[in-house]
């Protein structure tokens, strides 16, 4: 059941005859002026429903790991209560954060990652890559202890095709980047505070130098010869940022968009803020396809989510349904509450409010 589900996801590129132009994910960070810090981001998937859900993850939650074999990966027990937003399946965290304030989510990094090779002997110690955020999660409280014990666990893609990267956050503000790049993991310190998808982290972080001419605002009046130019309208100090939806131009256009944010008073003001930046990453169904080959789905942008670090509160809303909706884990008794998962929406409809005029 676990490969033919994971084949729907990350086999459907070859099934389709597509590239990975089907999985997109931005993400931002931002921070409050009372110190709160916000870690968010899209999910996209333009093949069909990803059918996500949020999970519910208790202290002392036996947990094991799939391989590319069966079930019969790493057990590990949950130390922290976890809430997480899956795809395909409730095992597939793409974006969580437990109660001690650690967030993690994973990004889709086709064609420059790799994990080591599949050996079967390990499978005590075998870990898949959907599953790398449920593990960390539900296991560490801290960005410098996921990296003492990576070591411990032997990393896996459940399909050749398969790779992705992490971002993980505290609530200090501290990010980094994991990237598994010929079987080595290699830790980056996100001070940009976005991620997308390939190529590197690194690369991403030089291609920002060919924008060095983009600044907010207005551009100045120049002579040309005996010509006066100017602006034909506002924001032309950002006048050759890509607008694409490939993950270089989306890194570009979420590094100046957060950059150039301002600071909100707290916690809840950021997260709206984010919301609102990442409207701008919405990916319209249409363009994923060629004509006469587009799925009946609303966007290719399937949610988008921002985790409040600091304050413990995970928000959502999803193509369905842009109400925002907020899971607060301050709620949750992580030692009684069950094992247990949702659909995002329990109806996919967007609900309209109808406004009532006097007379």
């Amino acid at each position: 059941m676990k490969k033919i589900t994971k084949n729907l996801l990350l086999g459907a590129a070859a099934v389709y005859g597509s590239t990975f132009q089907a999985v997109a994910c931005t993400g931002i960070s931002l921070t409050a002026r009372d110190g709160s810090y916000v870690q968010a981001r899209t999910i996209e998937w333009s093949r069909g429903v990803l059918q996500s859900e949020y999970v519910i993850i208790p202290r002392g939650e036996q947990l094991t790991s799939f391989t590319p074999t069966g079930t019969n990966g790493l057990t590990f027990t949950a130390k922290y209560g976890v809430v997480g937003l899956t795809v395909v399946q409730k095992e597939f965290i793409a974006e969580g954060i437990n109660e001690a304030g650690l967030s993690a989510g994973l990004f889709f990094f086709p064609r420059y990652g790799g994990y080591g090779t599949y050996d079967p002997a390990q499978n005590r110690r075998t870990l898949a890559d959907l599953q790398v955020t449920e593990w960390m999660l539900s296991q560490f409280s801290s960005i410098d202890g996921i990296k003492e014990a990576l070591s411990s666990v032997h990393v896996v893609g459940l399909e050749k095709e398969s790779v992705v990267h992490w971002r993980i956050g505290e609530p200090s503000g501290r990010q980094v980047v994991l990237e598994i790049v010929g079987g080595v993991p290699h830790f980056y310190e996100n001070e940009v505070g976005v991620l997308t998808n390939a190529p590197g982290f690194e690369w991403q972080l030089t291609n920002l130098n060919n924008y060095v001419n983009l600044y907010p605002g207005d551009a100045s009046v120049r002579k040309l010869g005996g010509i006066t130019l100017q602006p034909t309208g506002g924001n032309s100090g950002f006048l050759g940022i890509p607008g694409d939806a490939t993950p270089p131009s989306r890194f570009v256009r979420a590094a100046f968009y957060r950059g150039t944010a301002p600071q909100r008073a707290t916690g809840f003001d950021t997260v709206q803020q984010c919301f609102h930046l990442l409207n701008n990453f919405d990916i319209p169904i249409g363009i994923e396809h060629a004509q006469g080959d587009i799925p009946d789905i609303p966007s290719a942008t399937q949610w988008t989510s921002a985790i409040d670090l600091s304050n413990r509160k995970v928000y959502y809303k999803t193509a369905y349904n842009n109400s925002i909706r907020c899971i607060d884990l301050g709620t949750i008794d992580f030692s009684k509450v069950k094992y247990q998962s949702q659909p995002l929406d329990k109806i996919q409809e967007q609900p309209v409010e109808m406004v009532k005029i006097l007379r």
